[in-house]
């Protein structure tokens, strides 16, 4: 186990009506809210009138920034720097799902940064002090909501980074499992594939000794495989829609990663194809997955016979540890394909005639992945493998 140091400061307001926490956790940082939101699902569902109708009995002058995109793009936060700037803003309310609040956490940075949003944000530039900002979370997927990290397309240059900085954890965030009940079933998928990958990334590190974070990350994946079928079959269930809520939201707030630093080099490949190609975030991670695993077989064996056994409950009797290896592979490809997401990019119409260009995006910060080090032949491999 490697030595660290934990701290995740944000707080978490979790349960059903807890959106009245607005009126007592605002008015600590100032009267001055602008509200970031999506593509209006929050006023469809009600959502908007409640978080507005909470703003008004504080008094509370609003600003909006609404149509942050899936794929939260430069532009917008851009847009949402120069309405803070403009308005004085006090305080940032992100009312959405991850792209909603890693939009606002890089204008949250972005506002105080004295240059360009983006030359922090592509520079990995650490601010000092950001605009405060809380979240009410209406998609279980990212665990934005309870992390520093966003990450943010720049889609005039094909280029997707991600971008934290230790003073730019939400102050607050509240998760009531009845503002996801609306959610569609391909978004509830996707939510779901996005924080079992974001699970596995934590689960392949390189540290030795580390028992009980890999117990703890299986028993998130089981947990999630477990319900997931459930949900998909009754989407408007409260039982379920809490327990993958709560899920998602403990798969990526640190605890995994807690003297294990994960790998990540998925994500790094994944977002160099949404730069270019602007596919849904987790569909290019349940492509890219497991041809990751497939083209690191060698290093991964352990780990992934340790998945097929404890995790998928396949039978070892007479296997090796290469069968079994394969044998998670193929089970965590076929749960993602029960549940409707792609294993192809051809199923985003993605063919190879790009491949060269999203290597070199994902190559952009140089070499990657901490389980494996990955260089531009390794991704190029992985790439064509997933075609």
């Amino acid at each position: 186990m490697e030595s660290f140091e934990f701290r995740n400061p944000t707080k978490l307001i979790f349960g059903k009506g807890q959106i009245e926490a607005l009126e007592r956790e605002i008015p600590q940082y100032g009267k001055n809210v602008m509200v970031v939101y999506g593509g209006g699902s929050i006023k469809r569902n009600g959502l908007y009138d409640q978080v507005l109708e909470r703003l008004s009995a504080i008094g509370a002058k609003v600003t909006e920034l609404s149509g942050v995109e899936p794929n939260p793009r430069l532009t917008t936060v851009r847009k949402g720097v120069e309405l803070v700037r403009e308005n004085n803003i006090d305080f940032l309310l992100a009312v959405g799902g991850g792209s909603v609040i890693d939009c606002t956490k890089a204008i949250a940075g972005g506002a105080k940064y004295d240059g360009d949003v983006w030359e922090m944000i592509s520079n990995r530039i650490r601010v000092e002090e950001t605009v405060p900002f809380g979240t009410v979370l209406t998609l279980a997927a990212t665990g934005s909501e309870m992390n520093s990290g966003a990450v943010i397309t720049n889609w005039e240059t094909n280029e997707k980074y991600g971008w934290g900085s230790p003073a730019n954890f939400p102050k607050f965030s509240i998760l009531d499992p009845v503002n996801t009940i609306s959610v569609p079933r391909d978004q509830t998928v996707y939510g779901i594939v996005d924080m079992m990958s974001h699970v596995l990334e934590s689960y392949f590190h390189p540290a030795t000794n580390t028992k009980l974070q890999e117990r703890m990350a299986e028993a998130i994946l089981m947990t999630v495989i477990e319900t997931a079928p459930k949900l998909l079959e009754n989407l408007e269930s409260y039982e379920h829609r809490e327990t993958i809520l709560y899920s998602g939201t403990m798969a990526l707030n640190g605890i995994l990663q807690m003297g294990a630093r994960g790998d990540w080099a998925t994500h790094n490949i994944e977002h160099a194809v949404s730069a270019v190609y602007d596919i849904p975030h987790a569909g290019g991670l349940a492509i890219l997955f497991p041809n990751w695993m497939k083209h690191n077989i060698e290093e991964a064996e352990r780990k992934l016979k340790q998945l097929a056994v404890r995790v998928f409950a396949v039978d070892p009797s007479g296997k090796n540890d290469r069968e079994l290896a394969l044998a998670a592979i193929d089970a965590i490809q076929a749960f993602w394909t029960s549940l409707g997401a792609p294993s192809r990019l051809a199923d985003y119409d993605i063919d190879g005639s790009k491949l060269d260009l999203m290597a070199d995006r994902a190559m952009a910060r140089g070499e990657f992945g901490n389980f494996q080090t990955l260089k531009k032949p390794d991704v190029e491999k992985i790439l064509e493998m997933s075609l």
